[in-house]
């Protein structure tokens, strides 16, 4: 006689039947980029797991709101402006580097805390992992966005240095 049991399995999303998180290879890597050396680091990391495991390649660059910036309307239309400006920058960036290499890929910008941001987009995208650089700025060895990502993580984090 058989039994069925339902099975408890963290790599599935809840909502989405049928998807496991990097249990046939990835399939979608989310990559935060901001310009910095280490996202670059992390970017191009990213980049060549996407070619090897024929991925797609997903740049996340999360606009933080929280600066005083943001506090008046005059300074949030200059800044929003200036963000925009440095989004297209990334993108002609990652055309220049991804688009002869075959790797299928996309830049979001997302407003909001940077970690929230790449878990929400990893999730919305159903990505295997996220990649991010490691930084310095206020979490130690390896920075507060990774930190926060990684104690909250829903799928595997890769920092690079």
């Amino acid at each position: 006689m058989r039994t069925s049991r339902a099975a408890y399995d963290p790599g599935v999303s809840e909502g989405a039947a049928g998807f496991e998180i990097g249990k046939d290879g990835s399939t979608v890597i989310v990559v935060g980029v901001d310009g910095s050396p280490p996202a670059l680091h992390a970017a191009a990391w990213a980049g060549g797991l996407a070619r090897r495991e024929r991925a797609k390649l997903v740049l996340v660059y999360v606009e933080p709101i929280a600066s005083p910036a943001y506090w008046t309307a005059m300074g949030m239309a200059g800044a929003t402006e200036a963000a925009s400006v440095f989004v297209e920058e990334i993108r002609q960036d990652a055309a220049a580097y991804l688009d002869h290499s075959g790797v299928p890929w996309e830049l979001v910008h997302y407003r909001g805390d940077p970690a929230h941001g790449l878990e929400a987009i990893a999730e919305e995208r159903r990505a295997d992992c996220i990649v991010v650089g490691r930084s310095r700025h206020g979490g130690g060895l390896i920075g507060s966005v990774p930190k926060m990502l990684i104690k909250d993580a829903k799928r595997p984090v890769v920092v690079v240095p």
